[in-house]
């Protein structure tokens, strides 16, 4: 739907990727495994009483 226009500003496709100034949480996938990011990624939110 958004290459065909329906969705509009639509991120990477007709509007720019905007990095955020200071990210609350940063994954580094260069350095670890989908499945290391993810166990980094649910430890962080259960030690921030999310889940």
């Amino acid at each position: 739907k958004a290459r065909a226009g329906q969705l509009p500003n639509f991120t990477g496709i007709d509007s720019a990727y905007e990095p955020p100034e200071a990210p609350e949480i940063t994954l580094k996938g260069a350095e670890r495994s989908p499945d290391e990011m993810v166990a980094a990624m649910i430890e962080e939110l259960r030690n921030r009483g999310i889940i």
